[in-house]
């Protein structure tokens, strides 16, 4: 009998079956590819939201990327999960030489791989919009909220996934999806938002994540929203370590 092929391979391996199924899923590529680019080309060229800056893409920009990774992270990884396992799919890749560790970490290797590409068509769109990195533009704050964000909202997915029923994952995470969209500070900013709800949007992880990422853009202090971030990142696995079930 061969020896299975090492961890890292399978690893790997399966990431790449992961994303050949996302491709195949155009609703899952709508909403983590087109929907923020359409929302960032939209809404800079159109003006229906006031914007601090005198050109919208640049407050944009950074509500789009905050986006992406809501979709990418938490709506398409929570969804997708929660049918494999109501199908009994985890289940049977349970039983294969790759531990559900590296299932998991399989399935955040792919969808890092999807937010690479929406991170490059965003940056596109954006500078043929007129978008350059200003002076105050930091790549490792950037790096830093986005990989803390995946890892925050691939969590709250992944609880989810693995507690509810199908149905109830796919209701539950787009209407969350949702309220992040209205409250989170992705197109709206939290600052226009009445004060008590202000102050709740950004202890949101939604509201945490494009406050971070908008300090990367800006120069701002990203220390409360990197604080919040991980907050919610480490509950939700915390949470999702105990509750997680694969049938």
């Amino acid at each position: 009998m061969s020896a299975p092929a090492p961890l890292p391979r399978m690893i790997a391996a399966q990431a790449g079956m992961e994303l050949r199924l996302t491709a195949r899923r155009g609703e899952n590529l709508f909403v983590t590819l087109v929907l923020p680019a359409a929302l960032l080309l939209f809404f800079a060229s159109v003006p229906v939201f006031p914007a601090d800056s005198d050109r919208p893409v640049a407050f944009l920009l950074p509500g789009a990327l905050g986006l992406a990774i809501i979709a990418t992270a938490f709506v398409n990884l929570g969804i997708s999960t929660a049918f494999e396992r109501g199908y009994g799919v985890l289940k049977r890749l349970g039983g294969s030489p790759l531990p559900r560790s590296g299932l998991l970490a399989a399935k955040v290797a792919a969808v890092a791989a999807v937010e690479a590409a929406s991170v490059v068509v965003l940056f596109a769109v954006a500078a043929i919009l007129g978008w350059g990195p200003g002076s105050a533009f930091s790549v490792p704050v950037v790096a830093a909220a986005v990989l803390l964000g995946t890892f925050a909202f691939a969590s709250l997915g992944l609880l989810l996934a693995g507690a509810l029923r199908p149905e109830a994952t796919l209701a539950l995470a787009n209407a969350i999806f949702v309220l992040f969209l209205l409250v989170g500070g992705v197109i709206l900013p939290i600052a226009r938002l009445p004060e008590p709800l202000a102050a709740l949007a950004r202890l949101l992880p939604s509201g945490a994540l494009t406050d971070a990422l908008r300090a990367g853009f800006d120069g701002g202090d990203a220390v409360l929203p990197f604080l919040v971030l991980g907050a919610w990142g480490v509950v939700a696995a915390l949470l999702t370590a105990r509750t997680f079930r694969w049938e």
